[in-house]
């Protein structure tokens, strides 16, 4: 992260803010609209999460919608990371991609669900890591 860039915000607003993008993750899908677009905020949820244990790990994380790149950065500070948290890494294909039209496949509705169960795990494991 450039040392320009303050990182503003504690563990529990960033791990709040995580759980207000599950909480739209899970929303119903209106009749005109887009799984991917549901996915974005499991992203968005998990994203902020990991973001939450680097902070209360006292770590510096770099602003990226990139969970492999966060994930690897907390492993690489000896931050001990659940199989089922490093498999949430493929969420970030839903940071852009698949937000706009043409970039990306449409979701299908199992997709959409593993994102959220995915998305879920990471919150969870990351309310128990700022709980400790």
């Amino acid at each position: 992260m450039p040392s320009d860039k303050r990182i503003h915000g504690t563990p529990a607003v960033w791990l709040s803010r995580a759980r207000g993008d599950l909480a739209l993750a899970r929303t119903s899908l209106p009749e005109d609209g887009y799984y991917e677009d549901l996915c974005f905020h499991a992203q968005q949820a998990a994203e902020k999460a990991l973001k939450a244990v680097y902070l209360h790990q006292g770590l510096v994380f770099r602003y990226t919608h990139d969970l492999d790149a966060l994930l690897t950065g907390l492993f690489q500070q000896g931050v001990a990371i659940p199989q089922a948290v490093r498999e949430s890494a493929f969420l970030t294909l839903f940071a852009w991609e698949t937000r706009y039209p043409g970039l990306g496949l449409p979701v299908s509705l199992d997709e959409y669900q593993e994102a959220v169960r995915k998305a879920e795990v990471v919150v969870a494991w990351a309310e128990q890591a700022l709980s400790s």
